[in-house]
């Protein structure tokens, strides 16, 4: 029957894991891009470095680095993280922000089928997002150029805020505020001391 297979890791962690400015940029993608924690983060930046590297090995070769490199700036292009007229230099000016964008959760964030990234994710994972019809809920499924146009709702689901709800939540604050002023001014005065 042999040894089950070895899963090895998507992502690579930092060689220096406690710098302070790469957590606090980590901090803010994970904010912006609601991601559920840095390791998300790791993975994109795989996905940039194996582009990069592979950039790099067909521009080394010189003339025949556009030919070579097709396969590499076709994926690319499909995924729609370059555009479709970048050429091989380009993908050496990639960021992580350019493979986070085409993420799932963020799609459907631009696209105005949810608020809020925590939102977004959320809507994907419990199973409310169709990508071409079919239920997707992955929130780092990577959607291409042709998908993009398909991202949906699968279930019918009402995300906007009601005004009465505004209303009770301001009335209930306002509440909230009164109640412990009351009390104060309702308890006796405690008793003085004797010197």
């Amino acid at each position: 029957m042999g040894d089950p297979r070895k899963l090895r890791n998507k992502y690579e962690s930092p060689r220096k894991v406690w710098d302070a400015e790469r957590i606090k940029r980590d901090k803010g993608l994970t904010a912006t891009y609601g991601l559920k924690n840095t390791r998300e983060i790791w993975v994109a930046l795989r996905e940039l470095k194996k582009a990069r590297s592979g950039a790099m090995k067909y521009l080394s070769l010189g003339e025949k680095a556009a030919e070579k490199g097709k396969p590499l700036m076709e994926r690319l292009i499909r995924l729609g993280i370059v555009p479709p007229e970048a050429k091989l230099d380009d993908v050496l000016a990639l960021s992580v922000e350019n493979f986070l964008d085409r993420r799932l959760q963020t799609r459907v964030m631009k696209k105005g089928l949810a608020r809020t990234p925590g939102q977004a994710r959320q809507l994907v994972t419990h199973g409310f997002i169709a990508v071409g019809g079919k239920c997707v809920t992955i929130p780092s499924y990577v959607v291409g150029v042709r998908e993009d146009s398909m991202v949906a709702y699968y279930k019918p689901i009402d995300i906007s805020v009601h005004e009465e709800d505004k209303e009770a939540k301001a009335a209930r604050a306002q509440k909230k505020v009164e109640a412990p002023a009351e009390a104060s001014e309702g308890k006796p005065e405690a008793p003085a001391e004797a010197a």
